[in-house]
């Protein structure tokens, strides 16, 4: 059985995919790019301002989801922008002070949607 889930908290999905799937006790989150939660466009300031955006919106939508960062058990990260990787590498150990990092995989990819420079997808699981 799947549940459909969506967050009012953070921007709509301009295409046609839901944000958040929950099945069973895992939950995957469709990849998120760095969008402004007020206005809907995607943030400036670079990879790193962007991958911290994405946290934050994911922080946002959490709660609406039913999950916790806690419960983070997979990250794939692509970007357009591997050369930079250590602004993403600063804003994503910003994360996990307190909690212990997910696996994650990293890839780098030719274009991204809206021209963003990072895009994360994750994957919960609650016990």
């Amino acid at each position: 059985m799947r549940e459909l889930l969506t967050s009012a908290r953070i921007p709509a999905p301009r295409f046609r995919y839901t944000p958040c799937v929950k099945s069973g006790p895992f939950g995957f989150v469709s990849g998120m790019v760095a969008l402004d939660p007020a206005t809907g466009a995607l943030i400036e300031g670079g990879a790193g301002a962007q991958t911290q955006r994405i946290f934050d919106n994911l922080r946002l939508a959490l709660p609406d989801y039913g999950f916790a960062l806690e419960q983070l058990c997979m990250a794939r990260v692509y970007t357009t922008c591997f050369e930079r990787f250590d602004e993403i590498n600063h804003a994503w150990e910003a994360q996990f002070t307190t909690v212990a990092p997910p696996a994650r995989t990293s890839v780098g990819v030719g274009a991204l949607p809206l021209g963003a420079l990072v895009e994360i997808e994750f994957c919960f699981h609650k016990s």
